[in-house]
């Protein structure tokens, strides 16, 4: 089977790329290597993909790409034939939105309804597509449900995902094209991004530097490990979802919507405990308000998933945290 990867060079496109590698997939990974994040990581994630390819004897293609461009992007989709389409590539980060607009527009909406155009010209089999846990907002209806409302996002990342969501389901009812979204729950874990939470308490406490805690430490996250996430997309990527759901009586739809999480929030002030006690330092809190863009709780309801693939995450957030900061130790 061949599959493309958007995004190959990022935190969850490179752990999932690496899985396919070794499963025996044929790989093309897409990413533009933009600098919101220190690119030597990125780069170091792709020569840990071609040593897998190599040793496992499969094909790893990678182009420098932005999806902003639609001819390239339109050029790579002509000369494969894709199977399938794991579309991760997003400019991420919440707060980052805030103050940078343009860079979510450009690529989360012009760059995914260039994603949704190839699929259906090329027609694509099946195209999977990361959304995100923001786009429950500050809602209170917890657990989170895939059919909760998610009319009110509180950031501009919250708001590209629900339209990506939306575009997604348009494309899907006009062109019959089988689409599956992934509504994404706080993800951590070795190689991941160096902006998230779990990775600057690590560097700061291991530095002795201060931590921003903000609104007391009183959130609750659903951390959901790299190896749990990647798990549920590969079982969608073996077997596409066979049953259609969504909010909508009058469409046929093949699309569904899917939330992985750990369906287990814990505390930022018991997730900076474990990371401390990994790390085996205490950390120098510096308390600060609830931030723009910030939501109390994120708790997955992962019902549907269990439904339709029995799929239990494995990983607790005690064990998870260890194997990152154990990962952080060698490379750090």
């Amino acid at each position: 089977m061949s599959i493309l990867v958007t995004g190959s060079a990022g935190f969850i496109g490179f752990h999932l790329s690496k899985i396919l590698l070794e499963k025996g997939f044929h790989v093309t990974g897409i990413d533009n290597m933009n600098e919101y994040y220190d690119v030597s990581l990125k780069k170091t994630r792709l020569a840990e993909l071609k040593k897998v390819s190599e040793t496992f004897n499969c094909s790893y293609v990678f182009h420098e790409v932005d999806i902003y461009d639609q001819e390239i992007l339109y050029n790579i989709f002509k000369d494969n034939n894709f199977d399938t389409v794991i579309h991760l590539a997003a400019q991420a980060g919440v707060r980052y939105s805030i103050t940078n607009p343009k860079a979510y527009i450009d690529s989360n909406i012009i760059g995914f309804y260039n994603i949704l155009e190839a699929a259906k010209k090329f027609e694509t089999k099946h195209l999977l597509f990361a959304s995100s846990s923001s786009v429950y907002g500050m809602s209170d209806d917890v657990p989170f449900s895939v059919d909760s409302n998610t009319e009110s996002p509180i950031s501009l990342y919250a708001a590209s995902k629900k339209s990506n969501e939306l575009m997604a389901f348009s494309y899907s009812h006009l062109f019959n094209i089988k689409i599956t979204g992934l509504r994404f729950f706080t993800v951590y874990g070795p190689y991941g991004r160096p902006d998230m939470a779990y990775f600057k308490f690590a560097k700061s406490i291991d530095n002795g530097n201060p931590i921003d805690v903000f609104n007391s430490g009183d959130m609750k996250r659903d951390f959901t490990y790299i190896d749990d996430i990647v798990s549920a997309i590969m079982l969608m990527v073996e077997s596409p979802p066979k049953n259609i759901k969504h909010n909508s009586s009058t469409s046929n739809a093949p699309y569904r919507i899917f939330n992985i999480g750990n369906n287990n929030p814990v505390s930022l002030n018991r997730f900076i405990q474990i990371i401390e006690e990994n790390i085996g330092k205490s950390a120098n809190k510096n308390f600060l308000p609830m931030q723009d863009g910030d939501v109390p709780i994120t708790f997955a309801d992962i019902s549907e998933l269990q439904s339709e693939y029995g799929f239990q995450p494995e990983t607790s957030i005690e064990d998870g945290l260890k194997k990152f900061i154990a990962w952080y130790k060698k490379n750090y």
